[in-house]
């Protein structure tokens, strides 16, 4: 970790937070000196900028940054990896820094994925008090980065076991119940439809299952798409499109990472997690187009395309799930490129039956720099995912509204009475931002955490 909760060592340098409304005024209580360097160095407390103050003695003595503000969760992220190495502190002088977005955005702006290539340089440490505000952003910051992780982690080394070993790791850390049911299994418990999708690969696929929590306490059931990689199955993907489906995962691996966040806040629920893991692989026992299967609802699906496999893995989970009836069933999925053709990868389609909590999640999402936008459940674009020969299929009948069309399609697997979050999420930055680089990403976790600590912890 680059944050340490604690008192700065004698040698720790100061940082001096700053907005670009504010900046004259702070820089009015400064020195002439000061003064003059910052503005010969061109800083104008823009955010995501900084400049070094030098001291008489040449050395460093201070760091002006500029950011957005206060309580921004990206606020220092652009300086542990542009700053000299050593260890810095927040002064208090100009913007007084929320602890837990200075632990939060420092963290995770040190954040790189090197399992397999050393950094090249270690990041800037930051010292800071240790109050709790500081102890949850380190929280929310490791658990993001376990989710990026997750990930970024090539198909090769996270299949299906391998991301059963992390949920079952996860479970251990929290004293929570973990189980899984394996291959062939699968048919004998009531999972044709993840066994399907699955039974090509070498590795088996499987359904994941964790369990935390009084059973006093209102249900939470989180249901992550665990695609460990996806060919496209028989009707295979090109090259372009085969490229990144390491991170096909990443709902599961964004579900976990809400679970985790869950339990080290100890919200007063009954947690569950289930993710379906799989591999989509060809062989001569791939599932086929035009195949259909008896799922675990009684509802028969029809194959259109066996690239369309998320939503297939993702019905027998939610129909297990919604046999429990929570209070709140939220699923996160890597599942089309429709929604990012509409969305773009930053922002995830959020599908809810009801208007107040979209609404709400929405405006929380904007407040937090982690958002989510609403697509609509539109009933009316049902009878594109109807079958001739079966209940429904897996494609719609035209390339139009596929995110919704993906969206009715779990519907059908969740009864109306139960609220229900869709997450089709994107788990990854294609572009480089502070704190947010290429690769693997948590999306929604610390709006959808925000959300249930009011819905659970209100009173």
């Amino acid at each position: 970790m680059t944050v340490s909760l604690a008192k700065p060592p004698r040698d720790s340098i100061p940082i001096h937070t700053t907005a670009s409304a504010q900046f004259a005024a702070h820089a009015a209580q400064l020195d002439a000196p000061a003064r003059r360097w910052l503005q010969s160095v061109g800083f104008n407390g823009a955010p995501d900028t900084h400049a070094l103050l030098p001291g008489p003695d040449g050395r460093i003595a201070g760091v002006w940054a500029g950011v957005h503000d206060a309580a921004h969760p990206w606020a220092l992220a652009a300086l542990p990896k542009a700053l000299p190495p050593g260890h810095y502190h927040l002064s208090g002088q100009g913007l007084a820094m929320d602890s837990a977005a200075a632990a939060l955005s420092w963290e995770l702006g040190s954040y790189a994925f090197d399992l397999y290539k050393a950094r090249r340089r270690e990041p800037a440490q930051l010292v800071l008090p240790s109050v709790e505000s500081a102890h949850r952003g380190l929280i929310t910051a490791g658990v993001v980065s376990a989710t990026r992780d997750l990930v970024n982690t090539p198909a090769e080394a996270m299949g299906p076991e391998e991301l059963a070993e992390a949920v079952r790791l996860v479970a251990r850390q929290h004293g929570a119940r973990f189980k899984q049911t394996v291959g062939d299994k699968l048919l004998g418990a009531g999972f044709p439809a993840i066994h399907a999708v699955g039974r090509a690969a070498v590795r088996a696929p499987r359904l994941i299952e964790l369990n935390w929590g009084e059973p006093k306490h209102p249900r939470v059931t989180l249901v992550g798409k665990g695609v460990c990689f996806d060919s496209g199955g028989l009707d295979i993907k090109g090259a372009d499109g085969m490229r990144l489906m390491k991170k096909d995962m990443g709902g599961a691996a964004n579900a976990l990472g809400l679970a985790q966040l869950i339990m080290a806040m100890k919200l007063p629920v009954r947690l569950q997690l289930l993710i379906p893991a799989v591999e989509n692989a060809i062989a001569g026992n791939a599932y086929r187009p035009g195949d259909v299967f008896k799922t675990r609802n009684g509802l028969h699906i029809e194959i259109g395309n066996t690239d369309a496999e998320g939503r297939v893995i993702l019905c027998d989970a939610l129909a297990y799930a919604a046999e429990s009836r929570p209070d709140l069933l939220i699923d996160m999925a890597t599942l089309t490129g429709a929604a990012r053709v509409a969305l773009g990868g930053q922002l995830p389609a959020l599908f809810c039956r009801r208007m107040d909590l979209a609404r709400d999640l929405v405006d929380r999402g904007l407040a937090l720099h982690d958002p989510m936008w609403h697509l609509p459940l539109w009933d009316a674009y049902h009878a594109g995912i109807e079958s001739d020969i079966a209940d429904i299929v897996n494609t719609g009948k035209s390339a139009q509204a596929g995110a919704i069309n993906a969206a009715l399609f779990l519907a059908d697997f969740v009864p109306a009475g139960i609220d229900w979050l869709h997450l089709d999420l994107f788990a990854w930055n294609d572009t480089a931002r502070p704190g947010r680089p290429v690769g693997g990403e948590a999306q929604t976790l610390r709006t959808l955490l925000a959300y249930l600590e009011s819905r659970y912890t209100s009173a």
